[in-house]
């Protein structure tokens, strides 16, 4: 897997090892698209050396249990409004104002 970014300004495409975390203007390319990739006439395309691909250390497997175990947390349920976000008092267009308020607490919480 290699990771395709681009620049408009400086008209630059860079293939290199895959990315560790998502950015705006990045994508993803298997090892077949990557060999075939093309730049646009009068843009300049990098490769960048990618090492061969090693086995996941055990930091890289336990930051992804932790990644899986986060996002299969419960959220709230469709509807609700997670807990001390504020309550609507305003809108303009697609904008919301919140004003923020505590979190009520529940009987026999204090």
């Amino acid at each position: 897997m290699f990771t395709l970014t681009y620049v408009y300004r400086d008209s630059t495409a860079v293939l290199g090892p895959l990315a560790t975390y998502a950015e705006p203007h990045c994508y993803d390319l298997c090892a077949e698209h990557s060999e075939r990739l093309t730049a646009p006439m009068g843009w300049e395309l990098v490769r960048l050396p990618v090492e061969e691909e090693a086995e996941p250390s055990a930091d890289d497997l336990e930051a992804l249990a932790d990644a899986v175990r986060e996002a299969a947390k419960p959220g709230p349920g469709p509807g609700q409004e997670p807990v001390g976000q504020g309550t609507e008092v305003g809108r303009r267009g697609h904008l919301r104002v919140l004003r923020s308020e505590p979190a009520a607490t529940q009987p026999g919480q204090e």
